[in-house]
């Protein structure tokens, strides 16, 4: 009796002092950035590849969910020193890297210039802010 006793008391300090081992706690989340460009990011997932991560258009091999052009990883690489390639802006958060180091560039709360260059130049880049404001829902 005194041995379960002994052995209830050290399960229980146990249980006081150890660290909880539930799976959510282990997850790994993204590196929270800042400024937070994430509803931006999302707007403009939707628009370039209706969040499809594996998109792919041969005509400007822009790759992956935010459709990343060479010109933009080439730029992204020189300024950071890193040494991306294309295939992997298929993987979600090199992408999203590659997105905030872009939107840094530019005040954190101008989204409009964010997206516009972001989708390129002239006079397309106001319909694609709408597509891109439209998934906002601002007006």
């Amino acid at each position: 009796m005194r041995t379960k006793l002994t052995i209830l008391l050290l399960t229980a300090t146990l249980s006081v002092y150890a660290p909880s081992m539930r799976p959510e706690i282990l997850l790994v989340a993204p590196e929270p950035l800042t400024p937070n460009f994430d509803p931006l990011i999302e707007a403009i997932f939707y628009v370039e590849s209706h969040c499809d991560t594996m998109a792919y258009n041969p005509k400007e091999q822009a790759t992956g969910g935010l459709q990343i052009r060479p010109c933009k990883l080439d730029d992204f690489n020189k300024r950071t020193g890193k040494n991306y390639l294309l295939a992997e802006m298929y993987d979600f958060s090199k992408a999203r890297e590659v997105f905030y180091d872009h939107a840094r560039q530019y005040s954190h709360n101008d989204w409009e210039t964010i997206a516009r260059r972001w989708n390129g130049s002239g006079p397309q880049t106001d319909i694609y802010w709408d597509k891109v404001k439209s998934k906002l829902n601002i007006r």
